[in-house]
């Protein structure tokens, strides 16, 4: 085993680097080495892994993965944490496989990585969870497996089915991309500083995409318009996405859907099948 930080350490390094955790980039620093040990096994992540991390922050996680022979690419936005985190990693674990990119995970590419990821391990900013997951699995197609802590509101609202009161627009789009199960609480006990929220953890697994990127855009599409007034019937909420209300009763019809039905009591499979038929109409 490899080693990791604790509270001591957490609190010595933000000191060094004249850190203060920000509210607004999310930064909650992790210092419980039993915590981010669960993190990594239910990660999944081996020596054959090539982990993307997003905000590793002082590197508490990050320990975690390189020490499972993983090779880890850390998505850095603040410099003076990109800047130290190798040095941080190298001290504690010489072996270390760690590259680091200073750039903000909303904007990365394939690009800017050394190589291509297959597992996503992180404690994710809670501002901007959902637009960095569906960033991230539009962007690498190789990802095949995700395992991130989120603010709980928000990892049941990225794993809810069907009919769910926090079923919505993320539920639907993040489905697109794979299968989602929430696994299990995480105490804010385990923070530095501790937040005013609770937190989960949601995993991922890739499973083939239902269609090209003129289907996705179509799909995203209709799903905004549906959850935007959630509370509307669909052919009213989607009368802007498909021209009117007519119209949208007519391909709702013709995809086997009720015109009547509000948008929560579509899955994603027939949020799918409304895309084909509205693509096919033309």
């Amino acid at each position: 085993m490899g080693a990791l930080l604790g509270p001591a350490e957490i609190r010595d390094l933000a000191a060094k680097l004249d850190v203060t955790p920000t509210k607004k980039l999310g930064q909650n620093f992790v210092h419980d080495a039993n915590t981010v040990r669960r993190i990594v096994t239910a990660g999944r992540v081996t020596s054959d892994s090539r982990v993307l991390e997003i905000g590793p922050g002082l590197g508490s996680l990050t320990l975690g993965l390189t020490e499972t022979g993983a090779s880890v690419t850390a998505v850095e936005i603040d410099g003076r944490l990109a800047a130290q985190l190798p040095a941080t990693v190298a001290a504690m674990q010489p072996e270390a496989r760690l590259q680091v990119v200073h750039q903000d995970a909303l904007a990365v590419t394939a690009d800017e990585l050394p190589e291509a990821p297959t597992h996503v391990v992180a404690n994710l900013p809670y501002n901007v969870s959902v637009p960095v997951l569906l960033h991230l699995l539009a962007t690498f197609p190789t990802i095949e497996r995700v395992l991130v802590m989120v603010q709980a509101e928000v990892g049941y609202r990225i794993a809810a089915g069907p009919g769910s009161k926090v079923y919505g627009a993320p539920s639907v789009k993040a489905a697109w991309y794979g299968s989602w199960s929430t696994a299990g609480q995480i105490s804010r006990q385990v923070f530095w500083p501790v937040p005013n929220v609770d937190s989960v953890l949601v995993g991922f697994d890739r499973r083939e995409r239902p269609g090209d990127e003129a289907l996705r855009e179509q799909v995203f599409a209709l799903v905004d318009g549906a959850f935007q007034q959630r509370r509307k019937m669909l052919r009213q909420s989607l009368s802007g996405v498909l021209g009117s209300s007519a119209r949208a009763s007519e391909l709702l019809t013709a995809a086997g859907l009720d015109p009547t039905a509000r948008g929560e009591a579509l899955s994603p499979d027939d949020f799918v099948q409304l895309g084909r038929t509205v693509l096919a109409a033309g």
